[in-house]
């Protein structure tokens, strides 16, 4: 019962590098099989009967599914995957603006106003006022600005 021992040397270089390939290639298989369903998933314009029929297809046969799909519908693949990612980047920036707009607290309102009453830039009674609006949260952006009209007391600056 002599069984043979293969050790690391045993294995030539250039079979590491073609067990490397073909390792490369199967996930690049499975990488192009996922976005292939999520494409079936992710478009409008096929009905569900279509969407089954893709998918039985791509799932039975699937090299052959999947590279029919790619081209038949590559280039419709190809603009659903960029208008995903232009309304990614446009969410990403209105997100951006709102934050950079001032998407501040309360509490920083009410301090902005304080310090505009301090200098005596609002009266009182506009103070009472654009502070109900802001605890109400019922005030438009740039709150501290609209409120001032005419200061009737300049004060220092």
């Amino acid at each position: 019962m002599s069984t043979q021992m293969y050790l690391a040397y045993d294995y030539p270089l250039l079979s590491a590098f073609w067990t490397m390939l073909w390792f490369f290639v199967w996930v690049m298989w499975f990488v192009l099989l996922f976005r292939v369903v999520l494409d079936i998933f992710r478009d409008d314009g096929l009905n569900g009967w279509a969407k089954a029929g893709w998918l039985v297809f791509c799932l039975v046969v699937p090299f052959l599914g999947v590279f029919v799909y790619v081209i038949a519908r590559g280039k419709s693949m190809g603009r659903r995957e960029i208008a995903q990612a232009q309304k990614q980047q446009e969410a990403f920036n209105a997100y951006v603006r709102q934050a950079a707009r001032g998407g501040g607290s309360n509490v920083d309102e009410l301090a902005r106003l304080s310090d505009l009453r301090s200098r005596g830039d609002i009266t009182d009674e506009e103070f009472a006022r654009a502070k109900e609006m802001v605890l109400a949260g019922g005030a438009p952006e740039g709150r501290a600005t609209s409120v001032t009209s005419t200061p009737e007391t300049p004060g220092p600056r």
